[in-house]
């Protein structure tokens, strides 16, 4: 696989996303099928032709120009799913013609991990090695890949393959681990929950929805 080259920009992400993590942690010490379904009130009326079971139509970036393009606008919204990604090597994965539906986290989605789990972290490893080496420390090496690759499903799929006309959905993640969908957007993993909050991100090799939780493949009590 092809690796996307991002060494001029990568020491800038690896700034703002100790910021943004370290911001977080100031706050807290301070106080491939398709069944033609598409949920009627979701999403916006630009995906209506899902409605008739219409496949999304390929874009034009692939799901790794998408993440990057979302570090440097206005509002930032992947930074730290591409600082996850840089860490555990995976960005490679996202930059070839294979095609991925990715669950994508966004920024405020980590900042809620890393503080949900602050308090367990290595402050030595975390100011010096950055919040993703602290909870690999923390939960064993390999652990950020593995959750990342529990947010991503081999193939193209789109919303209304996603979400259940009734019922919930089982989706099978390239872990291996599965997690549900339900008719109301809602995501239930094996460690914790989250919502489906925006859909249909079409990339050139892949959709990408985005998430409000890092979901999780393993059960740590949040």
């Amino acid at each position: 696989m092809k690796k996307l080259n991002l060494k001029n920009k990568l020491n800038f992400r690896s700034l703002v996303m100790v910021g943004i993590f370290s911001l977080a942690l100031v706050a807290v010490s301070c106080n491939k099928a398709d069944d033609g379904f598409f949920p009627e009130e979701a999403f916006s009326a630009q995906d209506a032709e899902l409605k008739k079971g219409k496949a999304v139509k390929p874009g034009n970036q692939t799901i790794a120009e998408i993440v990057v393009a979302s570090t440097e606008a206005e509002e930032p919204q992947f930074t730290l799913l591409l600082g996850a990604l840089e860490y555990a090597g995976l960005t490679g994965v996202f930059t070839g013609g294979e095609q991925y539906t990715v669950f994508a986290p966004t920024d405020e989605a980590f900042v809620n991990l890393v503080t949900a789990v602050s308090g367990l972290l290595d402050q030595d490893i975390l100011a010096n090695d950055g919040p993703f080496a602290a909870i690999d420390a923390l939960l064993g090496e390999g652990t950020i890949s593995n959750v990342l690759l529990y947010h991503v499903v081999e193939g193209r799929r789109a919303a209304n393959s996603v979400v259940p006309p009734r019922g919930t959905r089982t989706i099978t993640t390239l872990l291996g681990a599965t997690f549900t969908v339900g008719t109301d957007l809602g995501i239930t993993a094996v460690g914790n929950t989250a919502n489906i909050i925006d859909a249909n991100i079409s990339a050139s090799n892949g959709i990408i929805h985005v998430i409000d939780a890092v979901i999780l493949p393993v059960d740590l009590g949040l």
